[in-house]
């Protein structure tokens, strides 16, 4: 981007220099607070071989699920794959890498990433699977795994709000993974459902400075419910 102002006018534009191979790290928790349109936007150009590093692998036709069945992701890097019937299937046949991380270790996976600390130590894992291969270590009497940060080529984001030089303001749980990935990539993405002049955003709301991010777009949102509950009452 040239300047401060980060707004792009497309998403062919805003996902600009992503190619086949790169690794994508991606805000949202379930279907809440996914860059929704961003996603759509990777599945219409066709790219393929993607590393995606997210919570979850969206469901079988929204969010990052909309990637497996054309096998645009060959590897994702997540906690929590449960609502996923294809993410299942290439899983458990082989056909896709996927490395099961801790929530709370991929989340400061990103962090750390974001932050340049190359690694750190966490007793999440230890004992499991999870542990396998690590180098492990002693403080205070117990133990830690070494995990590494991870970082991206891109990362792709959903805030509420920003002001055109790129800061960031979430929505309730819409924050999430966000602020994390958002510090993540080589080249930071984000679509909100508003934008703002700089100096209409309340420094103290800031949840991410515009330093982290390189292009901002204003998009509509399905904003998808992943389980809907229902209560109903009778009357006596």
């Amino acid at each position: 981007m040239a300047g401060f102002n980060k707004v792009v006018n497309t998403y062919e534009e805003a996902m600009a220099g992503l190619t086949d191979n790169m690794t994508v790290v991606a805000g949202g928790f379930g279907l809440c607070g996914i860059p929704e349109n961003l996603i759509k936007e990777i599945e219409r150009q066709g790219i393929k071989g993607l590393t995606l590093v997210s919570n979850n692998c969206g469901v079988d036709d929204f969010g990052l699920g909309l990637l497996l069945p054309k096998r645009q992701i060959k590897k994702i890097i997540a906690s929590y794959v449960g609502e996923n019937a294809e993410f299942e299937r290439q899983m458990m046949s082989g056909e896709l890498d996927v490395e099961l991380t801790p929530q709370g270790t991929l989340a400061e996976k990103m962090r750390a990433g974001g932050a340049g600390i190359p690694a750190f130590y966490t007793a999440t894992g230890v004992g499991t699977l999870v542990a396998a291969g690590k180098d492990q270590r002693q403080f205070n009497g117990r133990d830690y795994i070494l995990e590494e940060a991870i970082t991206g080529d891109f990362a792709i984001i959903k805030a509420w709000k920003a002001d055109k030089f790129g800061n960031l303001i979430y929505r309730k749980t819409a924050r999430n993974f966000n602020p994390m990935a958002a510090t993540a990539g080589k080249i930071t993405v984000v679509e909100v459902e508003e934008i703002v002049e700089p100096g209409e955003l309340d420094p103290d709301e800031i949840h991410t400075p515009g330093i982290y991010v390189n292009r901002v777009i204003q998009g509509t949102f399905e904003k998808r419910i992943e389980q809907r509950t229902i209560r109903t009452t009778t009357g006596e």
